[in-house]
């Protein structure tokens, strides 16, 4: 089980809508997904659209004994393969009160999910801060992907998500590792997003995941309709699907890349 932490320094950057587009595309190849929602704006449960209900990711945190994630665990909207744990407003609250060092602090999700099993994802879309929160994200995690935007603070803004990923990794979570770095909602005619490319293509070289996501108004659609933005099927709905695909393949080594799970995600997609 791979577990992938999508960070961000600044809201706006649609951080969620990769979390979502990566959910999307583990769905359209059958590979099992749970998406655990730390950002208290809740946008990654409302699209996933829950039926049911029980506990909330700031019940996990408030209790962080071993294992009592699972009892969080809500089936989404999206079918059978896709599972969610739901955030909630709450979470602000969390992220102010959780202590900020020492072992009870950042080690609450991880103890939480300690026995998860029967997922090849797990996505946790944290907030848009580098708080509480997503230091238990990343305590959590195997990898961490950052979602970027081509503006003037993109090249500073990665930087610093990237160092606080080394941080996280050197004081509790030795296995942790960036996964890329993702540029979003870039425009191709736009001679300043090729511009700010060049500068993170000259920065982060194998760190930047290629193609960079365009901007498509299929991914806002989409979730307007609480649907994988892959359900769609305009031409900017395909392009995007396409390269969240790549990326994913890229995140579990599939097809012939060595990585986690190696070729299981098509034998996995075979069985079900």
């Amino acid at each position: 089980m791979l577990v992938v932490s999508v960070v961000s320094l600044k809201g706006g950057v649609g951080k969620t809508s990769v979390v979502l587009g990566l959910a999307g595309a583990a769905l359209e190849r059958g590979v099992r997904t749970l998406v655990v929602d730390l950002d208290p704006q809740a946008n990654a449960s409302t699209v996933l659209d829950p039926r049911e209900v029980t506990y909330t990711s700031n019940d996990v945190l408030a209790d962080a004994r071993a294992g009592v994630l699972r009892q969080a665990v809500s089936r989404s909207g999206w079918g059978d393969l896709v599972d969610v744990v739901v955030a909630e407003r709450a979470l602000e609250h969390r992220n102010r009160d959780l202590p900020s060092a020492g072992r009870d602090g950042t080690l609450r999700l991880r103890i939480a999910m300690d026995g998860l099993d029967g997922y090849d994802l797990v996505l946790v879309d944290s907030p848009p801060s580098l708080g509480d929160l997503t230091r238990n994200a990343l305590a959590a995690s195997h990898r961490a992907l950052v979602v970027t935007e081509p503006t003037l603070f993109a090249l500073h803004g990665a930087q610093q998500a990237l160092d606080a990923v080394d941080v996280v990794r050197r004081s509790s979570n030795l296995r942790l590792r960036p996964a890329g770095v993702v540029v979003n909602r870039v425009r191709a005619r736009s001679a300043e997003h090729a511009y700010r490319l060049r500068e993170l293509e000259d920065a982060y070289d194998d760190l930047l995941l290629t193609p960079a996501l365009p901007d498509r108004a299929a991914v806002q659609q989409a979730a307007g309709a609480y649907v994988p933005v892959q359900a769609y099927r305009s031409p900017g709905a395909r392009e995007v699907g396409q390269v969240l695909g790549g990326y994913l393949e890229r995140l579990l080594g599939i097809d012939g890349a060595s990585g986690p799970l190696g070729g299981r995600a098509g034998a996995t997609r075979r069985s079900r």
